[in-house]
Formats: C-alpha cells, structure tokens, sequence
C-alpha cells in the first residue's frame, strides 16, 4: 500500500504495521511516470474501479487490488480482525480450494503476497500475462466464496500469534514504533496495533471475521490495478466476466461515513511526556513524536523534505551534528515523516553509542530541536533532497509492479489516478521558507512525545512516566 511515508525517509515501518510482505519507505509515495492517456479507467455497475496499463515489453502482468478497509476500522474487541482476514484470503474459497492459489502461481514462476496497514488492505500478483485470466477468476473467487474453514482459521490464528511475537515482543525497534504509534494517536481509530492485541486475536471469532468480509470486502470497496502485456479492451472484458455477477453492499457508503467521522481522529494525547519501558536492546533506543498533518495536504509534503533534508546521507545535517564525531553519543538518527489518511506523524529515531546518558541526550535533543530550523535547512540542501526525491520516485517505477501500486493508491486516497504528477510539482515548487515553516511548526511549536526502551530500565516497572516540562 502506498504507505505515505515520506519517499527517502532513512528506516521502514511497514514491518510494524502488520504488513505480511516487505514494503519499503523507498518506494512508500511513488511518483508515477504514468502518462492519463495510457492508463484506462472502468467503473462497473456493481462500483468495481479497473485501472489498467498497457506494458508490452515483457510477458509478464502485475494485478494489484486494493480494499479500502484498514486497522481503523476496527475496534475495541476486533483490534487485528483486518490483517487476520488478510491471511485467511489464502486458505481457500468455493472454486478455487485451499492450496490451490499457491500452487497456481507458483508452477507458472510467479509470485504473490498481500499486507495491511491502518488504511488498506492490498493483495497483489506478479504473474506471465497467459495466465491472467485464471488470476481474474481466482481473485473473483475469494471476494465471493471465502471459505474461512474452521481448522485453518484456529491455526492461521496461531500464525498471527507468531507473527506479533516476531514484529513486536521479540523485536525492540517493533516494539517502540508500536508504542510511539499507540501514545502519539490514543484514543483514535489509529491508537492500536494493525496485527491485532493479544487479548483481542485470542477471542476473534469466524463470525466476527465473516461479518467483517461481508461488509468490506465488496466490489464497491475495491480498485484493481493491472499493469502489464494486456490488451485494455479484452482485459476489462474478463474483468466483467468474473466480477461483474458480484453483488455490491449498499449500506458501505453510511458505514464508511460513521467510522471516518473526522472528530475521531483528532488528537486526543498527551504531549510533552517521555515513557520508557524495559526492553532487550542493549543500548537505548529513542523516538520523539510529534503531531503531523494527513495525507495530501500541501504542508505535508514539506515536512517530507525537512526529514530528507535533516537526515538522509552521511552530508546531512543530523549526521554531521550528532554522528560524526570522535565520541558520539548518538550513533544513528533519522527524522521520519509518515501521513495517514486522517492524520500523521514526524518522529525522530534515534539510537545511542555505550557512552551516552539517556537524561543527557533527551534535553539535548528537546534544546537542539528549537534550533534546526534555522542552523539545518539550507537551499544547497533543499535541491539536493528536490534532486533526490525527484530521481528515486522515477527509478523507483521501472516495474509493473510500482506502477500498479502507485494507481490504486493515488485512485485511493485523491481519486486521480495520476495525482503523483502533482506530488512531484508540488515537491519541486516547494520553497525553503516552505521547509522552515514546516519545521517551526513541528519544533518550535509543540512539545513531543518520547518513547525511550533500554534493558537498563526495571523490569519490574511496566511503565515509567517522565514530565518534560
């Protein structure tokens, strides 16, 4: 899913976010070379949308699909319920049995995967174009006759349980992205974890689960992207063919309304905190917080360049400052800028050496934090970040793939398909007094939150609070 982070932020996220294939922030906002004109638009009857992009070079055909349903749809009891029903979509439907969608794709030398955020839900195939039109009827398929079988359900369930052992519990970065994520966004649709909490994946149920399908995994809540050797005419064809039939769910529209009020996502925390937890990283681990703007906006796209100008290169300002010395105290530091579809975040991300006092490093940065805005931001810069968001968004788009994935995402999230074309104008036009204000409003006008994790800190305390004021 196009996840919104900022195009060359230094990390990624994706493995905290419940996703079950790799995503990169490398490739996270992708800057389509796509021409409209080379790209077909279908609305079906039923509100299916179908983007397809003719690519004859390469027999070969990615099929991407989108459903707009995510982690804050979910809720107190149902937290995980999204990236569970994630897996269960390969266990099997009515024609297409268990096993069979993994047998079909791997004895044709393709490969396939899927992975859930907050905000969507993406299943994709990289497959030979000869076999496009049975991917079509698989796809179909399991939109309208998932099985949910009860034994794979129970031992799916214990997948999960292993997977959230792996991305969080047993691993220290996980563990602090989750509770940065949890404390910055409390008490809104995105203050939970996307992979479920334990107590709530212990008691999903398959009719919890079926009700969830029924509801949001419907044609009108989904956009197809095709990218590949096809013939437009003759794929929308097939596209009818399998998915026309299915049957769309009328009350989407009023359920969506309710759940994507805006007054939920605002932030409800408390800034201004640190909370430190014990952890098995031996040396300390930090994040600090701040509240950050949602996807699309104008702002948001200068806040991408103050992190990438902040803290991506060995010339950048932060290494320069804080890394590049005989005794450091910090040994990595990055600035992170990520945007959902309501809302959004920018942390800091820091890792300290062996000779750093934690009380030392968090007042340095909270000091130093007022000050980048004016010792950090340079047009020198400026046009290298310009330059370097401008070169990896094209090269980032030489596969099907990438492309397929930037037109369901930008369909998604600004109803053009094309709309990176604005994004990178956006980017290009964006001033240094842009970038400054940017970071003025980040900085200097709020107080952060801070998350630190170390194995130094008592294991005896769950949770220790630290007033930064």
């Amino acid at each position: 899913m196009k996840k919104l982070m900022t195009t060359l932020a230094v990390i990624s996220t994706s493995v905290f976010l419940g996703a079950c294939a790799t995503q990169s922030k490398l490739t996270s906002k992708v800057i389509s070379p796509t021409s409209p004109e080379v790209v077909k638009k279908y609305v079906l009857d039923n509100g299916l949308v179908v983007l397809i992009s003719p690519n004859p070079k390469l027999p070969l055909v990615s099929y991407y699909t989108l459903f707009d349903v995510g982690g804050r749809y979910e809720g107190e009891g149902t937290t995980g319920a999204t990236h569970f029903l994630e897996h269960m979509m390969f266990k099997g439907a009515k024609k297409f049995g268990p096993g069979e969608f993994e047998s079909i794709i791997e004895h044709n030398g393709g490969n396939s995967n899927a992975y859930t955020t907050n905000d969507a839900t993406v299943y994709y195939e990289n497959i030979p174009s000869q076999i496009l039109e049975t991917i079509i009827d698989v796809e179909s398929d399991r939109l309208q006759h998932l099985l949910l079988e009860p034994n794979s359900f129970e031992s799916e369930r214990q997948v999960v349980f292993e997977e959230r052992k792996m991305r969080y519990e047993n691993n220290p970065d996980g563990q602090m992205y989750l509770t940065l994520m949890k404390k910055v966004f409390e008490g809104t649709p995105y203050g939970q974890s996307v992979i479920g909490e334990v107590e709530d994946l212990k008691k999903l149920s398959r009719d919890q689960m079926m009700d969830f399908f029924k509801k949001f995994y419907a044609p009108n809540n989904a956009i197809i992207g095709i990218v590949g050797d096809v013939n437009p005419e003759k794929t929308i064809e097939l596209i009818k063919k399998y998915y026309g039939p299915i049957a769309k769910y009328k009350e989407l529209d009023a359920l969506k309304a309710n759940k994507d009020d805006l007054k939920r996502f605002e932030f409800k925390a408390q800034f201004g905190k640190e909370y430190r937890y014990h952890a098995t990283n031996p040396l300390p681990k930090m994040n600090f917080g701040y509240k950050a703007l949602k996807a699309g906006e104008k702002k948001a796209y200068h806040a991408d360049l103050l992190a990438h100008m902040l803290s991506v290169g060995e010339s950048s300002f932060f290494h320069k400052k804080y890394v590049d010395h005989d005794r450091p105290m910090i040994s990595s530091i990055s600035a992170n800028h990520y945007n959902l579809r309501f809302s959004g975040i920018f942390y800091l991300d820091l890792e300290l050496t062996d000779v750093a006092d934690v009380n030392v490093v968090r007042d340095m940065i909270l000091v130093d934090a007022k000050k980048y805005c004016e010792e950090g931001l340079t047009e020198k810069a400026l046009q290298r970040s310009k330059n370097a968001i401008m070169t990896s968004g094209y090269h980032s788009l030489k596969s099907n793939a990438a492309v397929a994935s930037s037109l369901i995402n930008n369909q998604k999230y600004f109803g053009d398909f094309n709309y990176s074309q604005k994004e990178m104008k956006i980017y290009m036009q964006s001033t240094l007094k842009d970038i400054k204000d940017s970071c003025v409003e980040i900085f200097v006008k709020q107080d952060p939150m801070v998350v630190t994790l170390w194995n130094q800190f008592s294991k005896d305390k769950k949770e220790e609070v630290i007033n930064l004021k």
